[in-house]
């Protein structure tokens, strides 16, 4: 169903960008702080568990092996009427989110037919000639992206706007698969042949592909020009490899060239948009596109991006290259510099620990930031977890893939919420669920905080792209340091908290109901060729210890037994420390042996 936006919109004040800010129509200060919808309108194959597909035009191509293309497309409109929904955004703008960031396939804008023209050439190499001489002859027809009504682009738009104004949510288009693909990295932009954006050039000699990607702008301009919630423009995602090595200028001159026909193409349409820029380098670096460098005449309204990912926090470090701004001081000086906006189009896909560290220092400078992503297949990074489903490839997999990734099949990611929604600015931490005593704890409940606060890991986060070190060993569950992961415990498989290392611990808030010494028992196993130790402290006090022998091999779990000296009544912390490395504990149970006086 189409949803028409409404024309009650015109007229409404855009946001815009004031000095280095981004205000709203009274020209209040606006920090736009969103999620991702990655996976929706482009399949990127990590995210879905497809890793050696690459990307949507093979995974495409591999179900044409086995269903026709018409099986294929309904397949697809199915998938992407349920991955983003009412429901979906709902939820978002409940945490506390401002905006979302719509990553968009251009291919959606064309029409069926014209799409399987283009799948024509993913198919076959040979065929590419052909599908650039039908897009010449389409743009200079002026049939490219000429009747919304009848395009899916349009219609997603439509009602992800309907769905975000309900909930006073603003909306930020992203063009994330260029026509020609802006970079050598299928999984991004789902190019056809690398960088062909830039250079592939039609019988009249044109850089078609970029003539389509302004079109492509100039339409979405006129439909969406007064549309105040809307909040900006990300005309390319993540350009990259534009260098020397790809037979590129090295100096982003042809973005310079692009971006500049891009801006001058929508103001044309009397749009007044913010307009965001991504540089070089999968966003970030910006030589030759600063403002004083672009040939334009209109340099109202731009914003500048960057992505973050495996990089420090520490907003005292910087980068050599002031144009390169994906750190935080590099940031900042960009932005005061050049007095422009700046926002942090991506973020995520690191430990809770990280994701706090670097919401807490964009927040203290008033920098937006949007999180990658909503939700992916066995996604612990995620704010939304979809269960795996098998292949993509097989008709079992597919249906339960359409089954899994609605919303109400999807499994909130508590902990990653928590750490970017409530955790920064405060060392305050928080209990994971109830637990209570007498009963049991199982190891992975461990309270939510910062590292250092409700527990401690040797590794908890990454901050060097360059190094290959893993935060979580177990990858299962939660998204801190602590390293979660499957037990199998006999017939039994269940989450246990695994490579322990000396000085580690996890923090426990727990309810003790009856005052006392209690029994204690504990899963746990060994591995390792000496024995481990834990110590279990409440309220700072050891109140046991636990002597865990080698147990063999992962496989072999055992319960040990000891009695705990009096508890307090009451909430307190318990804590697990870890004295001597090697134990895997799967959990505790305390169960009243010896009650004392003191009351509750």
């Amino acid at each position: 169903m189409l949803l028409l936006i409404s024309s009650s919109s015109e007229g409404q004040n855009l946001l815009r960008a004031k000095g280095a800010s981004i205000v709203d129509g009274q020209g209040k200060e606006v920090i736009l702080k969103g999620v991702g919808l990655g996976g929706w309108l482009l399949q990127e194959s990590y995210m879905l568990g497809t890793d050696t597909l690459n990307a949507q035009g093979r995974i495409k191509r591999a179900m044409r092996r086995t269903m026709s293309a018409s099986e294929v497309e309904e397949f697809y409109q199915q998938y992407r009427d349920g991955f983003i929904t009412k429901a979906d955004i709902d939820f978002i703008a409940a945490q506390g989110f401002n905006c979302v960031r719509l990553p968009m396939h251009y291919d959606l804008f064309l029409t069926a037919a014209q799409r399987r023209v283009r799948e024509q050439a993913l198919d076959q190499a040979s065929a590419v000639p052909a599908y650039v001489a039908a897009l010449a002859k389409w743009y200079d027809a002026d049939q490219l992206f000429t009747n919304p009504k009848e395009l899916d682009g349009f219609r997603y738009i439509d009602n992800l706007l309907a769905w975000c104004k309900a909930n006073k949510l603003y909306v930020i288009l992203d063009l994330h698969a260029v026509p020609g693909g802006q970079g050598a990295d299928r999984n991004i932009n789902d190019g056809i042949v690398p960088l062909d954006l830039w250079k592939r050039r039609d019988a009249k000699k044109r850089l078609i592909y970029q003539d389509v990607t302004v079109r492509l702008w100039q339409k979405l301009a006129v439909r969406y020009r007064n549309e105040p919630w809307v909040a900006m423009y990300d005309v390319i995602n993540e350009p990259h490899g534009m260098d020397a090595a790809h037979d590129m200028a090295g100096d982003n001159s042809e973005a310079q060239t692009l971006y500049s026909r891009l801006i001058t193409a929508i103001r044309a349409q009397g749009d007044k948009h913010l307009i965001m820029l991504e540089g070089n380098g999968y966003g970030n670096e910006y030589t030759n596109l600063t403002p004083d460098k672009l040939p334009i005449k209109d340099k109202t309204n731009l914003v500048y991006n960057a992505h973050r990912y495996w990089c420090t926090n520490d907003p005292t470090v910087g980068d050599a290259n002031p144009n390169q701004i994906n750190l935080i001081h590099n940031l900042v000086a960009f932005r005061e510099r050049w007095q422009v906006p700046v926002w942090v189009g991506e973020t995520g896909e690191n430990s809770n620990e990280w994701l706090t560290a670097a919401a807490q220092a964009l927040n203290e400078q008033h920098i937006g930031w949007c999180h990658w992503n909503v939700k992916r297949v066995a996604g612990t990074t995620s704010l939304l977890n979809i269960k795996p489903y098998g292949s993509i490839l097989t008709s079992e997999g597919r249906d339960n893939l359409l089954r899994n990734i609605q919303f109400r099949n999807c499994e909130p990611n508590r902990d990653v919420l928590d750490a970017l929604m409530r955790q920064p600015g405060t060392t305050a931490t928080k209990a994971y669920t109830s637990l209570t005593l007498p009963g049991t704890i199982a190891a992975t409940h461990y309270d939510m905080g910062r590292a250092g606060t409700a527990y401690q890991d040797s590794v908890y986060q990454k901050t060097d792209y360059r190094r290959p070190d893993r935060w979580n060993l177990g990858g299962a569950s939660r998204n801190d340091g602590v390293d979660v992961g499957l037990a199998h415990d006999g017939d039994n498989t269940a989450l246990a908290v695994q490579h322990m290392t000396g000085g580690e611990w996890l923090q426990y808030t727990v309810n003790i109901k009856k005052a006392g010494r209690y029994m204690m028992q504990a899963r746990v196993a060994n591995e390792g060729a000496t024995p481990a130790e834990l110590q279990l402290r409440v309220a700072n006090k050891p109140i046991a210890t636990l002597a865990v022998p080698p147990t063999t091999n992962a496989g072999t779990w055992t319960t040990l037994t000891t009695m705990t000296a009096a508890l307090p009544v009451g909430q307190h912390t318990l804590r697990v420390y870890v004295v001597e490395p090697g134990a895997r504990l799967g959990w505790l149970q305390f169960n009243l042996v010896a009650a004392s006086a003191q009351g509750g």
